[in-house]
């Protein structure tokens, strides 16, 4: 779900295990779980500034996931998981290293962003040794702590020189969801933050009527553009912000955010090669993955045919049929896998597209600036 504001929970609840596993879900303080954190993953011998870059990645990680609501927002009750796997590694109970504690208590509510973004930096690292990755490498940083660099500067060695530090304030904690659904007549923040997310999806999802002004205040625009909501993503359509359309709302907020990541975040369309790479089907993930739910959704725009669908990486089954939809109306054989025929006629669409549409059209309903850099693209 859309913020207004980055804040640091006072409070933050792990999950022992894997996110599907029959594993405990423990409480702590967010301080407690960075000591924890931090004392599990790295050593204190270390130079102190190789231990503040990676205090300053690990915090940032945990902000993202409350943040973005990433795991709440698909119906886990807790914030992050204690596996490396998917998150940082926590053991619950385990002894607190002194120079990391003090460190922690100076800097937990320190986070990295992008320059331009107020939220946090999804910090991916690794250990650098057993593990790597394309983000901060945990044993790196000891190499350039004793080179002289700076925490900052570690971290703009791995992350970019375009990033900042920003200092969030300490909120108690508070679960999303406002407890009580939200309906015609209801007024306030909340009803404000759903107005907004769901104009914000409504660049993705046409059909989804936009609330002028999100003003807070839960009216006949609100409800209409509730219940559409409710319609595309198979929920009862009462109109009514329960807690099943609340989290819905906040996961879709989140899949389409990432589509526009693509541009905004460090992660750009044109770096990612556009050329067949190799066929894609049910169970592919990655980045060419991304591309193509990203043409899929350009292409949904402009053809009734062909539907839209969360760009999450993940080949999953509405992705298949939403391929299977294109190759239809294209005559293409439709068996839902993107081979070199598939795919070039998907690009072919998607510059088509381009070449016809005004770049206006790209920046006020798709939400997707700067399309001139692209192939094909010529209309100013």
């Amino acid at each position: 779900m859309v913020k207004s504001y980055v804040a640091v929970p006072a409070f933050i609840t792990v999950h022992l295990g894997p996110p599907d596993s029959n594993a405990e879900n423990v409480t702590v303080s967010f301080p407690e779980y960075i000591k924890n954190v931090a004392s599990s993953e790295i050593y204190p011998t270390w130079p102190e500034n190789a231990i503040r870059a990676n205090v300053y990645a690990q915090v940032s990680f945990a902000l993202n996931r409350v943040y973005t609501e990433w795991y709440r927002s698909r119906g886990y009750p807790f914030d992050i998981t204690a596996s490396t796997s998917y998150d940082q590694k926590f053991i619950k109970g385990r002894n607190i290293f002194e120079n990391i504690s003090e460190i922690v208590d100076e800097i937990f509510n320190r986070y990295v962003v992008r320059q331009g973004y107020q939220n946090p930096y999804f910090t991916e690292y690794c250990n650098g040794t057993t593990v790597t990755c394309a983000g901060l490498s945990q044993w790196g940083t000891v190499t350039l702590a004793n080179q002289g660099m700076t925490p900052f500067e570690i971290l703009q060695y791995y992350y970019g020189d375009d990033i900042n530090i920003k200092i969030a304030p300490i909120l108690p904690y508070v679960d999303s969801y406002p407890g009580t659904p939200l309906r015609k007549g209801s007024r306030g923040y909340n009803v404000e933050l759903i107005q907004r997310s769901l104009n914000r999806i409504g660049n993705n999802y046409p059909a989804i009527p936009r609330i002028y002004p999100a003003d807070g205040i839960f009216g006949d625009e609100t409800e209409a553009a509730v219940k559409e909501f409710q319609r595309i993503f198979n929920l009862t359509p009462d109109g009514i912000v329960g807690e099943a359309t609340w989290y819905r709302i906040s996961f879709i907020y989140a899949s389409v955010k990432r589509m526009a990541e693509l541009y905004g975040e460090g992660e750009l369309l044109s770096n990612i090669p556009k050329q067949f790479v190799e066929p894609l089907k049910m169970g592919s993930t990655g980045e060419q993955v991304e591309l193509l739910q990203y043409f899929i959704n350009v292409i949904g725009t402009f053809y009734n045919e062909v539907g839209t669908v969360d760009v999450t990486g993940q080949f999953d089954q509405s992705t298949e049929d939403q391929v299977i939809n294109f190759q239809k109306v294209w005559g293409l054989t439709p068996d839902g896998v993107v081979g070199r025929a598939t795919w070039n006629a998907l690009y072919d669409a998607y510059v088509g597209i381009l070449k016809t549409t005004p770049q206006k059209y790209f920046n006020e309903v798709l939400n997707v600036p700067n399309v001139g850099q692209y192939p094909g693209y010529n209309i100013s």
